[in-house]
């Protein structure tokens, strides 16, 4: 039976001629997702922000949009967003924190604001999730995820600073920044909603980013014992080339699953599921085009002795011929 391959074996594409398009590409991208980041501005959700997400279903099966949005006006202070999603009939409803002198008045506002929500709305819409995040919580919930990120990069450093030379340590550092960047400039282009799931997202990213560049790496380090002679980019395409099918193997498994959680995962992990997506693609992108080029900028250098495996085998020296029989024999060694 004929195996089915993806890549075919013995590949010898050359992926480090491209890395003079790579990094200005990488680098244009990085830039627009720090604009995005300052300028558009991320849709943050009620986890970092605080206030109350409502999410209704119509009992009919249609949902009458402008109806709701002009029913929610006058039920809580402050701007209220209300949006329609799904094919059922669905709609979210979401406003921030009510104003109160206290924080026993701010959260008793809230919990009025909620009720007359229930009120108006019960008669014609089943209540199907209702999530209540205080500044407090909010405020912690920021502090924690952004630790969580920062402790991750550091772990990261660490972890290949003992395992490898520091060029590879530096250069996973920079191919994980580089998704970082990018997967925030993603949720600031798409408006996705940024909440605890998408802190889960960035850090699976994140993970599965280092494993990719991990394995490129360690037959990078393989096949610097074996070839000393060889070109340092053609010694790292030759390391790609050999994971190649390995990694896209993977990519393909990894992006089937989260399509099936985009397409039935529903609207609570889309941000999750959409964002895992992106990452998956640029997370194998940076471990081939932006990783391994980065160590021939930091100097990597293949050494110039050829191990005995490579050596060339000495060729024989011919044995002489024996003298015909009758001639002068060779005087014995004194």
């Amino acid at each position: 039976m004929k195996l089915l391959r993806i890549v075919p074996d013995n590949t010898k594409f050359g992926f480090m001629r491209f890395r003079r398009v790579s990094f200005p590409f990488s680098a244009f991208l990085s830039l627009g997702a720090v604009l995005c980041f300052f300028f558009v501005s991320m849709n943050f959700g009620i986890d970092f922000t605080g206030g109350t997400l409502i999410e209704m279903q119509a009992r009919a099966g249609k949902v009458d949009i402008a109806a709701v949005r002009e029913a929610a006006t006058d039920l809580a202070h402050g701007e209220i967003e209300v949006q329609e999603f799904g094919e059922k009939g669905e709609v979210s409803i979401r406003f921030g924190l009510q104003p109160g002198n206290t924080q026993q008045e701010r959260e008793r506002a809230q919990q009025a604001a909620m009720e007359r929500f229930k009120a108006t709305f019960d008669k014609d819409y089943e209540f199907r999730r209702v999530e209540v995040v205080g500044p407090r919580v909010s405020g912690e919930l920021v502090q924690t995820g952004t630790i969580g990120v920062v402790l991750s990069i550091l772990a990261v450093l660490v972890y290949l600073w003992f395992r490898f030379e520091w060029e590879f340590a530096v250069a996973a550092v920079i191919a994980t920044m580089h998704d970082l960047v990018l997967t925030i400039g993603f949720f600031a282009v798409t408006q996705l909603e940024f909440n605890m799931t998408s802190i889960a997202a960035i850090l699976t990213i994140v993970g599965y980013s280092l494993n990719d560049t991990v394995v490129v790496f360690d037959r990078i380090r393989e096949l610097l014992r074996k070839y000393k002679r060889m070109p340092t980019d053609e010694l790292l395409d030759l390391s790609i080339n050999s994971t190649l099918s390995r990694t896209v193997m993977t990519s393909v498994t990894t992006m089937l699953a989260l399509l099936a959680l985009v397409l039935f995962g529903g609207q609570v992990i889309a941000s999750f599921s959409y964002a895992m997506m992106f990452g998956v693609v640029i997370g194998t992108y940076s471990s081939i085009f932006i990783a391994a080029p980065v160590l021939i900028y930091l100097g990597l250098k293949v050494g110039h002795e050829a191990p005995a495996s490579d050596a060339a085998p000495a060729p024989a020296k011919p044995a002489r011929t024996a003298r015909r029989a009758g001639g002068p024999s060779e005087k014995p060694a004194q």
